[in-house]
């Protein structure tokens, strides 16, 4: 760092958090600039200490720890989550399936910007595409039950993702960005217009709600237990694929498409498949809403919706699947518990995310990037290829 390089850099940052807390600070405005350098110095001091050795360590130490014991901690975490709603209300119920449902969404997201790198900005296009499927073929039209609409959804998505993807991701860039953006405005305007067929702004309504061996999972909590278990299955998919020569190949097209080119990789096939991959998970997702909320509109497939989403994933940790499931419950249930700020329940929240974009660069699990650098580094110290 050079040496006035402590009133550059982060220092903006700090300047947009006391602008969000500025009406708490009322009548003591004084105390800006001392709270922006306090808070430079103290950023500043965190940079050296991280840089230092011993936290190096430490910090391989417990990725490599968290690594080694990964399915008994998420095992653990399951299975608190699965009894949560026997010991609260139906409102913290309804909250946490909306947390599993963004978890599944961010999650089927996180496969193409966090492994691939590719910047989708109309995400949401094909969670649309996944819930009006289901629509469709459950209520509408009640041609099929859930059971036959879940993976129909899914399949649908991914082959809009495939006919998107085939001439859009010769794009590169900004210009991919606006290409996805574009579609998830068309699949929006599309269902509003279309009023005979989606029923146009009115939506869909009486999507049934699946059931299991004649059992209809009514209550809030038998469908919040159901769909936890999808998310769970998601999560077990996606970290599977990770780990193989698929996810291996996506991070490395994701860090250097050149480099990745010249060592025989098809980098326009690999982002295709990771395209159409996310799209699928983001139609299942979309099918699972229909049947939890009973109604759709096109109101609940904004442009807002995506870039929510795509926040999660940043926020949680770029490629990582544990983070897209934590940025979610940051994006959705944080709100939820600041309802009684009112007023500045936005301006606290504002103030939140940027603390974590400031102190938590790489989200609040980390990107999976630095897991991977700690297992190379091990096995190069134990002299392993």
């Amino acid at each position: 760092m050079p040496e006035n390089g402590l009133l550059r850099g982060p220092l903006f940052s700090y300047l947009g958090l006391i602008l969000i807390f500025l009406p708490f600070l009322r009548e003591r405005v004084w105390l800006v600039l001392p709270i922006m350098l306090g808070g430079r110095l103290l950023h500043w001091g965190a940079d050296r200490i991280s840089a230092s050795l011993a936290l190096q360590t430490w910090r391989e130490k417990a990725v490599r720890r968290a690594g080694r014991n990964a399915f008994a901690i998420s095992l653990a975490l399951f299975a608190v989550a699965a009894l949560i709603p026997f010991f609260s209300s139906g409102y913290v119920t309804d909250i946490l399936t909306s947390v599993v449902l963004y978890s599944i969404l961010a999650t089927a997201l996180n496969i193409t910007v966090g492994l691939s790198g590719i910047l989708v900005l109309g995400f949401i296009g094909f969670y649309a595409v996944g819930a009006y499927t289901t629509a469709l073929l459950t209520a509408k039209f009640a041609l099929c039950g859930f059971w036959l609409a879940l993976p129909l959804s899914g399949a649908a998505a991914l082959a809009c993702g495939v006919v998107l993807g085939a001439p859009a991701l010769r794009l590169k860039g900004d210009y991919l960005a606006i290409v996805t953006l574009g579609f998830g405005e068309i699949v929006r305007i599309f269902a509003n217009n279309l009023d005979s067929f989606t029923g146009g702004p009115n939506g869909i309504l009486g999507i049934p709600r699946p059931a299991i061996m004649g059992w209809q999972l009514a209550s809030p909590v038998a469908f919040y237990l159901f769909v936890l278990t999808c998310l769970g299955v998601t999560l077990l998919i996606v970290t599977r694929i990770i780990g193989s020569r698929y996810g291996r190949a996506w991070i490395a097209v994701r860090e250097n498409e050149m480099a990745a080119a010249a060592i025989g990789i098809d980098v326009f096939r690999k982002h295709l498949l990771s395209f159409a991959l996310s799209a699928f998970f983001g139609g299942i997702a979309g099918s699972l809403f229909a049947v939890k909320q009973g109604f759709i509109s096109p109101d609940s497939f904004t442009f807002f919706e995506s870039v929510l989403v795509l926040c999660m994933v940043v926020l949680g940790g770029i490629g990582n699947p544990a983070g897209a499931v934590a940025g979610a419950f940051l994006l959705v249930a944080v709100p939820e518990m600041l309802r009684d700020f009112q007023l500045y329940r936005m301006l606290v929240f504002g103030g939140v995310m940027v603390a974590f974009m400031v102190f938590r660069p790489n989200g609040i699990m980390g990107s999976l990037t630095f897991a991977l650098e700690v297992d190379d580094s091990r096995d190069e110290r134990e002299g392993l290829p």
